[in-house]
């Protein structure tokens, strides 16, 4: 493991992935662990310093969220954001209480210490964002004021002996001009790493985890297509060569020409994939299946089953591999944190708990533009690195309801025309995600002089970095108009197009 990572302890904020993200962008490796994991956990990857998130709950109220021993006991440095600067103050024997005003919003920072490694190199007034209710009211033995604004006179706080710091604003949020800077200055000055974190060395890294995990085993490769999975092919294959095998099984769920397509990428990349074609035994498990947590659960298991049954025709295999990003895993969860389970990525917690492989997940802690660069890294094409994300489930948590041969085939038809579309006006690598989603909603229409009543199909584009969060993307009108036309003319029966409009949150960015 990489000799400079980040704990990031969880307690809750809904802005605690954008400090893993100000985090990674420095080129420091971090993990996001709930407050309250055991201390191996944290151990594993042998952190160099703690970043304490904020949260909702109040420290001084009784069943609060607490500071775990091992943070202090490590005598590592600390930086406390809001609620994780008011633990740590109220941990230290300082007092915590409901400011006499609220703050939400901007803010002017008056910076007290400018020798404060903390804010090395910035000036001494700046904007900021606060988001609390309490505040620190009286100082723990041996800290001191580092910054103030207008309804805070302890905006900052620090103990620079001992290295314990605490901001009560948000430095991971846009909305912080300076909040990069402030992470790079505590990371950098406080826990004095490098940023040595590349895509070099996370390969070099991956392939030396690997090479252990898996020994003399061998492996069976989950490999769709997508630059998830074929970044954990190669690096799979760099590890253990002839030892590994990829199976590409054809679920029936694919998009239009996306077999073949698939097929002779596999070919030009020199991997060694078995296909199967289990179209007609999926489309049978997913018959009249309608809730979309049920739909996810039984592509995860199928997939699994398929492994399972090839894996017995090609020989003993030890491990399966299979492309798992940190959102997955992030979305997946359901932590003693708080964080509530969004819905069951189908590589996560859909696969069956009686799976007689181990699993093995090179890609599991990273974010997407994270893989695109080590794909780059690993050589892998463009056309691979940045082709669009797509759902392991495929198309059918993007048939809203039941699946069936006849809806695949109409959207299909109609995702063809909005990607078709969409790349041909240049916006391919502008838009991080578009698809059609095919509705239950039928409306009356005229066509041909005549009264239909057909299928709505929706169409979503949405921008983002990371995917956990999106906003709608602002397509072209006569970009949307094309597509809508084409689609109403070309896909039998539709006879309506809409445009999806939600950024993420609220809704996801799929449909089911």
């Amino acid at each position: 493991m990489t000799t400079e990572a980040i704990a990031i302890l969880d307690f809750g904020s809904q802005y605690t992935q954008l400090i893993v993200r100000g985090v990674r962008e420095a080129r420091v490796y971090c993990e996001l662990v709930p407050w309250d994991a055991p201390h191996e956990r944290v151990e594993r990857f042998n952190p160099r310093g703690f970043i304490l998130s904020g949260g909702p709950a109040s420290v001084y109220d009784e069943e609060a969220p607490t500071l775990p021993d091992y943070v202090l006991a490590s005598g590592l440095p600390v930086l406390g954001i809001c609620y994780g600067m008011q633990l740590l103050a109220h941990a230290l024997g300082g007092r915590v209480a409901p400011a006499g005003e609220r703050e939400y919003g901007p803010a002017e920072l008056s910076v007290l210490a400018l020798s404060s490694p903390l804010f090395a190199n910035l000036p001494f007034s700046m904007k900021v964002w606060m988001s609390h209710g309490d505040r620190v009211e009286e100082f723990p033995p041996g800290f001191a004021a580092l910054a103030s604004t207008a309804n805070s006179p302890i905006a900052a706080l620090g103990d620079e002996a001992r290295q314990l710091y605490g901001l009560q604003f948000h430095p991971e949020v846009v909305h912080t001009p300076h909040g990069g800077e402030i992470i790079r200055n505590f990371l950098y000055h406080v826990c004095g790493l490098k940023g040595t974190w590349t895509p070099a060395s996370f390969v070099e890294e991956a392939v030396a985890r690997i090479r252990e995990q898996v020994g003399e085993g061998r492996v069976i490769c989950a490999l769709s297509g997508g630059v998830d999975s074929t970044v954990t092919a190669t690096l799979m294959g760099r590890a253990v060569n002839d030892r590994l095998t990829c199976v590409f099984v054809d679920h029936g769920l694919l998009r239009q020409g996306e077999v073949e397509r698939n097929l002779e990428r596999f070919r030009r990349l020199g991997l060694n994939v078995v296909f199967v074609n289990a179209r007609k035994r999926f489309l049978e498990r997913l018959r009249g299946v309608i809730d979309p947590e049920e739909k996810r659960r039984i592509i995860g298991e199928e997939f699994v089953r398929v492994f399972e049954e090839e894996a017995a025709k090609l020989g003993h295999f030890d491990f399966l591999a299979q492309g798992t990003l940190y959102p997955d895993v992030i979305e997946s969860a359901a932590t003693a944190s708080g964080a509530a389970r969004i819905k069951t990525h189908h590589n996560v917690a859909g696969l069956p708990a009686d799976m007689r492989f181990q699993l093995i997940e090179p890609l599991r802690y990273l974010f997407k533009d994270e893989v695109r660069q080590v794909g780059l890294e690993l050589g892998l094409p463009e056309e691979v690195v940045y082709r669009q994300p797509f759902p392991g489930p495929a198309l059918a948590i993007r048939i809203v309801g039941e699946v069936t041969e006849e809806k695949l085939e109409m959207l299909r038809a109609a995702d063809a025309i909005v990607t078709g579309e969409i790349e041909r006006a240049g916006l391919g690598r502008e838009v991080w995600q578009y698809f059609a989603v095919l509705t239950p909603v039928r409306s009356v229409g005229v066509m041909g002089d005549g009264r239909t009543y057909e299928t709505t199909v929706a169409v979503r584009a949405v921008t983002s970095r990371d995917g956990m969060t999106a906003d709608w993307a602002r397509l072209p009108h006569d970009l949307l108009a094309r597509i809508g036309g084409r689609i109403v003319n070309e896909v039998p029966g539709v006879n309506r197009v809409v445009y999806d409009v939600t950024s993420k949150p609220p809704a996801t960015i799929e449909w089911e």
